[in-house]
């Protein structure tokens, strides 16, 4: 499911409803934050964007509303191990990242179907492949713009 940005929060909203889920206003606010942010924010990310206007809302809410979505489906989360995981609930389905190493800004190419790697390595290992993660990994524009281009 990837939802255009400008209606994803009512969308998501009206498909946990469906299920059963209540929503409350601090579950909107993260889902909302969430999808006005294609940068694969973290959770302490989204708590501090959040919290000027929001200034009952508990990290412990924005963990929970995290991984509501997540167990729904309606959200990837990106693990790296020792950092802050990263979450992108604009395309919630594995997809490659591009990462820099300086600064840990995190990219989605704007198509990038490796299907056809899945099916490759499905057929050459004989494995039942139920997910993926690819990254590439060096220097943002911004970062290599301070480096000299390096």
């Amino acid at each position: 499911m990837s939802l255009r940005p400008a209606h994803l929060a009512e969308n998501l909203a009206d498909v946990l409803r469906g299920r059963g889920y209540r929503l409350t206003p601090q579950r909107l606010a993260v889902i909302r934050a969430l999808g006005r942010d294609a940068s694969h924010p973290s959770a302490e990310e989204v708590h501090r964007r959040l919290l000027p206007d929001n200034p009952t809302l508990s990290l412990a809410t924005v963990y929970k509303t995290i991984a509501l979505l997540k167990q729904e489906g309606l959200l990837l989360e990106i693990d790296f191990g020792a950092a802050d995981n990263r979450y992108d609930i604009l395309r919630p389905y594995p997809h490659p990242h591009a990462v820099c190493t300086r600064c840990g800004a995190v990219s989605d190419p704007s198509d990038a179907d490796v299907s056809e790697l899945v099916e490759r390595m499905t057929r050459e290992t004989g494995y039942s492949i139920s997910s993926h993660r690819l990254d590439f990994f060096g220097l943002c524009p911004s970062c290599r713009r301070k480096t000299g281009g390096k």
